[in-house]
This record gives structure tokens, C-alpha cells and sequence, in this order.
């Protein structure tokens, strides 16, 4: 089961996360939101996304 990271919200399976390095980690979030192309996607630049992945919604 994938875990979201408490600093980013990116959803991992690691134990660190690899956009921010960081190692807290919530296992209750609701809803997640796949970046494809953060460059481009207008979502990605207004909730300050830098690379492509799963985030969470709501942690």
C-alpha cells in the first residue's frame, strides 16, 4: 500500500520519499491527483508540483 509523504504528499512505497528526501510518512489520506506532465499542467504549477507522480488529496 502506497504512503503518502507528510512534506510533499507524494504517494511512495519506499521509505524516502524521492522528490523531497523526506521520511514521514501518513498512511490515512483520501483522493490523489496523477501529475503526467508538470511543466505543462496547469494543476501542477498552482499546487506547486515539480515532478511527475501520484499525490494525495487530503492527508
Amino acid at each position: 500500500m502506497k504512503k503518502a509523504c507528510k512534506n510533499c504528499r507524494l504517494l511512495v512505497e519506499g521509505q524516502n520519499c524521492p522528490n523531497c528526501k523526506g521520511n514521514q510518512f501518513s498512511d490515512s489520506w483520501k483522493g490523489k491527483i496523477a501529475i503526467l506532465d508538470p511543466i505543462n499542467s496547469e494543476i501542477a504549477k498552482k499546487l506547486d508540483i515539480p515532478i511527475k507522480g501520484e499525490y494525495a488529496i487530503k492527508l
